[in-house]
């Protein structure tokens, strides 16, 4: 697994790369912290395993994915804020549904939220949407800000 996720790394880094000028970097930073934070925050001792608060807060039935759900759904809107698309919005609150659905159910939950990494892979979503919108035209993607 470790090596996956230097490769997730990379690529993660080579996305940055391509991103267009509009997009707010500071932004991207918050989504990497939320989407680490709910999905990789902890290294499981003796492994190179990771975990996030999704997966603790799961203990805690219904309100546990609720509020893991809820947070997730930041990645979305900050998303949609920085100009991706609606096909891959549709993707990212697929992931979360996946994820709050199977992750309600008791005990086989919180096993399914420790390896059900939607964040990881909604912030993936948005970085690859985003540096394809910026090659597409030499003009770069349209930026619509929500005041």
């Amino acid at each position: 697994m470790a090596t996956n996720s230097g490769d997730d790394l990379s690529s993660e880094l080579e996305a940055l790369e391509d991103l267009p000028a509009a997009v707010d970097e500071a932004a991207i930073d918050r989504m990497r912290v939320v989407a680490h934070a709910l999905d990789e925050g902890v290294r499981v001792p003796g492994t190179d395993f990771k975990v996030g608060l999704d997966p603790i807060v799961g203990i805690l039935p219904g309100a546990g994915d609720t509020a893991a759900a809820v947070v997730s759904l930041y990645l979305v809107v900050e998303s949609a804020r920085q100009g991706v698309s609606q096909s891959t919005l549709l993707r990212m609150l697929a992931n979360i549904g996946v994820d709050a659905v199977i992750g309600s159910v008791p005990v086989l939950g919180v096993i399914f939220d420790a390896f059900w990494k939607a964040n990881k892979w909604n912030l993936q979503l948005a970085l690859e949407d985003l540096a394809d919108e910026g090659g597409q035209s030499e003009a770069g993607p349209e930026v619509v800000t929500i005041d």
